[in-house]
């Protein structure tokens, strides 16, 4: 292995150092990203059974002790309840969009990867066979296993970029996908909250009913 990586040249330490980055990404994305770390369930449960001033308080106690990006958002939601709607729905959505972009961190830098470590690896090909072609002299010519062996060296530098590549893009579409669901869910529950506390009251006057005769 470490043959491997010394035979590639310093665009295969350059490889291997994006490999390394890729991986710590993905491992830390992958904890910070469960769906109870975000979405606790109890939090969800009284969001969702939040229909009285009671049961604010204790939508604001169950967010206390489920620290997380849904807890926060709700927090902002209760402690702007005396602004009105369109106020306090701008205040969510300015916050929403600071929340994902917590979720997202790190994950343009595995997009970077992606995008790279092929066009690094191809690089590092060309560099290996520019240098075995120009230390490739006459006499040596007759020599095709020499060859060979000096084009396969060149050819793993391409090899390591696409082995790291492909599965930093399947991390970051999953990511990227899992970011979006949680988004999407978080919304779901704070415009739920919303609706619950800003639900106009039906109208008791007999003159504002309908009556089907």
């Amino acid at each position: 292995m470490v043959e491997f990586i010394k035979s590639g040249g310093p665009f295969m330490w350059l490889l291997l150092a994006a490999s390394v980055t890729s991986l710590a990404i993905v491992l830390e994305r992958a904890f910070a990203l469960r769906w109870r770390r975000n979405i606790p369930p109890a939090l969800a449960a009284a969001a969702e059974s939040c229909a009285s001033g009671e049961d604010l308080n204790q939508l604001r106690r169950v967010c206390q002790g489920n620290v997380s990006p849904l807890s926060r958002l709700i927090l902002l939601v209760l402690d702007r309840l005396h602004w009105t709607k369109a106020e306090n729905v701008d205040a969510l959505q300015t916050r929403a969009r600071k929340e994902v972009v917590g979720l997202e961190r790190g994950l343009v830098i595995i997009e970077v990867i992606v995008s790279s470590a092929p066009l690094l690896g191809l690089v590092g090909t060309l560099h290996g066979l520019i240098t075995l072609f120009g230390d490739f002299g006459e006499a040596s010519l007759g020599n095709n296993a020499a060859l060979a062996k000096g084009i396969s060296i060149a050819l793993n530098t391409t090899l390591t970029g696409l082995l790291i590549a492909i599965p930093s893009s399947i991390a970051w579409s999953y990511f990227s996908k899992k970011v979006e669901s949680l988004a999407i869910e978080m919304e779901s529950i704070c415009d739920l909250v919303l609706q619950q506390h800003y639900a106009p009251e039906p109208p008791s006057d007999p003159e504002h009913q309908y009556r089907v005769n």
